[in-house]
């Protein structure tokens, strides 16, 4: 349901106001938490300036003037001065925040009799409740934060003007983000019930507990969630429950299935094990033991593979960024980050004689695959060969879980279908380039890679004439004042050379001169694992195009 028209005029005319309002950076300050770290606090005091809290990822709570407020990864909060101020926040895996102090300050064509620019700024923040504002792009503002942040470290006084510039940039996307969360606020209530689920799952909960927190009625709220979500409110719950359960099965000093069940919110073991096979495809007691199994991934294409299939391999590549990962989420030393080299690697993986190796032929000399082989049986994935669909499936069947597998790619058509359904029809009609920048070269993504997310299973279409260039091997940007470009996605690397390339292309003629580029539709993803491709990153990659476009006209 939209916002009725008069009230979206009144959103209008309150942006309208800071036309005439000029806007200063004073500092910004990074921080960083984590499980092993001290929580971020900010202690109690009156605001003396603006201020405008950015959280990364984590969360925590704020306290304005005595209200209490949630915040939570991918928010921005804006606090005005004389307000009584405390806020903490609390790292998942690696949170953080930015924290930025800015003035306002009235133009010369405003008239300071009728109005002040603190008046200005109250009504321009009071559009969102609690003045918080869920980011429609997390990367695309963590990106300008980090910018911003390096601009005025530097000694370069042109480069703190620049700073002040971006400083504008980000204070456009929130204002614009408030636009499109303030029409679409139906959506809030539900993603607050989504939260609450994941928060006491382990209690006994009912729909009409959930409709309660959504302030709704219990059939118009099973509705709504069904729509945003693709399954119903029960049903995410059970979901959810079930891989906490996981999570407990996976430690060697694991308790009993009833204990388990308990734990995370059934009271009947039968019907626990009853679900666990119906969402997993596996019975609980197969999974504890597959869990016991040690399983090595020596190429990334096998770790997003295994993961999907909740499999958290023994050992896998030191340098893949997944390797950190689940060794700080399973607070295990027991994944084993394999070197780089053959050699290395093969006395790594003699000494640890895992039950099972997945590996991929084109990464792996004859010598070594043969090496392989006499240490465990071992799994050999193409990439020239299928696509990710078909690797999870030549794995699963491998390792005899075929079933888990179908089901994991079951409910991940659903989730797709349900998030496809709630872009907006010019979304759906406008042409897409996916571009990644890595050094100096630049790729156009085809639907052999992560971009069939976009392609295949969002079914959005890509420029006339694009086969020809995602088949050419020598890409030249020229070659883009050919095509129509209504919307851009761009997958930059965090080096200085990559953004260099980036800045470049920004200023080029042709880049200029796309559709994209003269109507503001590019957004920006930050790379790691996302390039994989794999069904594990096709499904984060799924949450990103909501963030990217739930919301976005």
């Amino acid at each position: 349901m939209q916002i009725k028209a008069t009230d979206e005029a009144n959103l209008y005319t309150s942006f309208d106001q800071l036309n005439l309002l000029h806007f200063k950076l004073v500092e910004l300050e990074s921080a960083v938490t984590s499980h092993s770290e001290s929580n971020w606090r900010l202690g109690k005091h009156f605001l003396d300036r603006y201020l405008l809290l950015f959280i990364t990822d984590g969360e925590g709570w704020l306290t304005v003037d005595g209200q209490y407020i949630e915040l939570r990864s991918g928010s921005t909060y804006i606090g005005l001065p004389g307000q009584l101020i405390e806020a903490e926040l609390r790292g998942k895996e690696e949170g953080g925040l930015y924290q930025i102090r800015f003035n306002v300050f009235l133009g010369e064509q405003s008239n300071s009799n009728v109005a002040s620019a603190l008046g200005m700024m109250k009504q321009v923040c009071t559009q969102t409740r609690d003045r918080v504002i869920q980011c429609s792009s997390p990367v695309a503002m963590s990106l300008l934060c980090q910018e911003i942040e390096q601009l005025i470290r530097g000694e370069n006084r042109l480069q703190h003007f620049l700073s002040q510039i971006r400083f504008q940039e980000l204070l456009y996307r929130i204002f614009n983000d408030m636009v499109h969360v303030r029409s679409q606020q139906p959506a809030l209530p539900i993603e607050q019930v989504r939260h609450y689920i994941e928060q006491q799952y382990m209690k006994k909960i009912t729909i009409r507990d959930l409709a309660e927190v959504a302030r709704m009625s219990s059939r118009h709220f099973m509705r709504l969630f069904k729509k945003m979500y693709g399954c119903s409110a029960m049903d995410y719950l059970t979901i959810y429950r079930i891989k906490q359960a996981q999570i407990m099965m996976r430690n060697d000093h694991s308790p009993r299935l009833k204990e388990i069940a308990a734990c995370v919110g059934f009271q009947d073991e039968m019907y626990f094990r009853r679900k666990f096979k119906q969402i997993t495809g596996l019975p609980p007691a197969a999974f504890i033991q597959n869990s016991k199994q040690r399983i090595a991934a020596v190429h990334s294409l096998g770790i997003g593979t295994l993961l999907a299939l909740q499999i958290i391999p023994a050992a896998a590549q030191a340098s893949h960024p997944w390797t950190a990962y689940y060794r700080r989420k399973y607070e295990t030393d027991k994944v084993i980050p394999l070197i780089d080299n053959e050699h290395g690697c093969l006395q790594q993986l003699e000494a640890i004689r895992p039950d099972y190796i997945v590996a991929v032929r084109e990464e792996m000399s004859e010598s070594m695959m043969q090496h392989l082989s006499s240490i465990a049986p071992v799994c050999v994935l193409s990439q020239s060969e299928g696509d990710w669909r078909d690797h999870l499936r030549t794995v699963a069947a491998f390792m005899n879980r075929l079933e888990a597998a179908e089901v994991w790619l079951e409910r991940y058509e659903q989730k797709a279908a349900v998030i496809r359904s709630q872009l907006s029809k010019q979304v759906r009609q406008d042409r897409l380039i996916v571009l990644r920048v890595h050094g100096s070269e630049v790729q156009v993504m085809n639907p052999q890679t992560i971009a069939s997310v976009f392609y295949n299973d969002m079914q959005l279409m890509a420029p006339e004439g694009m086969e020809y260039i995602w088949h050419n091997p020598h890409f030249n940007i020229c070659a883009l004042a050919e095509l129509t470009i209504d919307r851009a996605l761009l997958i930059v690397s965090e080096d200085e050379e990559s953004r260099q390339t980036w800045a470049s292309i920004q200023q080029s003629e042709v880049w200029k001169a796309t559709k994209a580029a003269q109507n503001d539709c590019i957004d920006m993803l930050i790379p790691s694992v996302l390039l994989d491709y794999t069904a594990f990153t096709h499904e984060l990659m799924l949450d990103e195009v909501l963030k990217l476009w739930r919301y976005r006209p």
